[in-house]
């Protein structure tokens, strides 16, 4: 292993964390850049199944993040990416719903709220194209279309939707 390779991975999951306002998949085509790109620890496939591994088990999403960091350098690359993603992210969110909550009646905490909404969505939406850019053909951007839609003018369960993916996954249309 190149000497600062796993400091230099806890710092870019630091910086990850503190940019990953809507949870850690928002910051994925940013992890792509710096993992697949810059690093090269990864390729597009490790990338795309660490995300559909991870999102396909129980448990929390962000078990990505740590099979991310398990492929590009065994237990202590997804201890040196978990602990950076997490650390900053609970140390801020513990400090600021303390400070929010007490001052939740304030034009400027409601306005930060509203304001964060279009936010999020945009970098879901930057997350949706990295990952069905990588795959050749154009099923899987009508499928994520239509899951889209889906998900944003109905109240169709959000498993029904992944069931109904893995299902036409296995079938091999996507």
């Amino acid at each position: 292993m190149i000497p600062g390779f796993l400091p230099a991975l806890f710092g870019h999951f630091l910086v990850f964390s503190l940019l990953s306002i809507g949870g850690a998949i928002t910051v994925a085509p940013d992890m792509h850049r710096v993992l697949v790109g810059e690093m090269a620890v990864l390729t597009d496939a490790q990338f795309n199944a660490s995300i559909a591994i991870a999102q396909a088990a129980p448990g929390p999403n962000i078990l990505f993040v740590a099979l991310m960091g398990y492929q590009a350098a065994g237990l202590l690359g997804a201890a040196a990416t978990l602990g950076g993603i997490l650390l900053p992210a609970t140390t801020l969110a513990l400090a600021v719903s303390r400070w929010g909550h007490a001052r939740q009646d304030w034009l400027a905490v409601r306005a930060f709220k509203s304001g964060m909404a279009p936010i999020v969505i945009g970098l879901l939406v930057a997350t949706g194209w990295i990952l069905t850019a990588q795959t050749p053909g154009w099923t899987h951007v009508l499928l994520t279309i239509v899951t889209a839609v889906l998900a944003w003018r109905t109240r169709l369960h959000v498993l029904v939707m992944i069931a109904v993916g893995g299902v036409l996954g296995a079938l091999g249309f996507v």
